[in-house]
């Protein structure tokens, strides 16, 4: 006949065993979460910025610099233009010659441009940003010059009221100075992704870059 106690853990036995499995779980828990933290750390240095970097819409997030001057686009107004499937779609990418910026600066700026458009119409009119994605996604680079009615900035600024009277997205990147041009200088100006018709109305007579 078995013993009354068989199969019963002694209680001390039992004490003992359940610290034990209490000490294996914090143990682990903390050290899951010690994990964690390093790999965030790690994933939050991968993901932002070298310091030595000169990706300036990164850094320009960090140190609060605004690259565009996105706040001031009315992004109701550009509702208004509805994709044309008949018509093709583009996006424009008008750069000023008077700074010396180099390829490397100039294709980095209008890197910023793109994005910043296609940020803005993927808010206000995702139907016109799908059109030019599956219509080729079409980009064309315009040099800026210099008129009699002023500076190339100056100009920039005319071409961007007059895309957005025409319910364009419209943006200028404004660099952060940290490189090759003063700080606050407008470098690129972003017209579309829109119809080709509307967009030529404002970038006709500009030439390629």
């Amino acid at each position: 006949m078995p013993h009354p106690t068989a199969g019963v853990i002694p209680e001390p036995a039992f004490t003992y065993l359940a610290l034990i499995i209490s000490s294996l779980t914090i143990g682990y828990y903390v050290g899951l979460g010690r994990s964690l933290g390093y790999t965030r750390g790690n994933d939050n240095h991968a993901g932002g910025t070298d310091p030595d970097s000169d990706d300036e819409v990164g850094r320009g997030k960090r140190d609060g610099d605004s690259e565009s001057e996105q706040d001031s686009h009315d992004e109701a107004d550009l509702k208004t233009v509805q994709p044309n499937w008949s018509e093709e779609s583009k996006l424009v990418l008008v750069v000023r010659g008077d700074l010396g910026m180099t390829k490397g600066k100039i294709a980095a700026q209008c890197s910023h441009a793109t994005l910043a458009c296609y940020k803005t119409l993927n808010r206000s009119n995702p139907a016109l940003l799908r059109h030019w994605e599956r219509s080729g996604q079409a980009k064309i680079a315009l040099k800026l010059e210099k008129t009699e009615c002023g500076t190339e900035e100056d100009e920039m600024l005319l071409l961007k009221a007059k895309a957005r009277s025409l319910g364009l997205c419209a943006q200028d990147i404004c660099d952060a100075g940290r490189t090759q041009i003063a700080a606050g200088s407008r470098t690129v100006l972003g017209i579309g992704p829109g119809p080709v018709g509307l967009i030529n109305q404002v970038t006709r007579h500009l030439k390629l870059l």
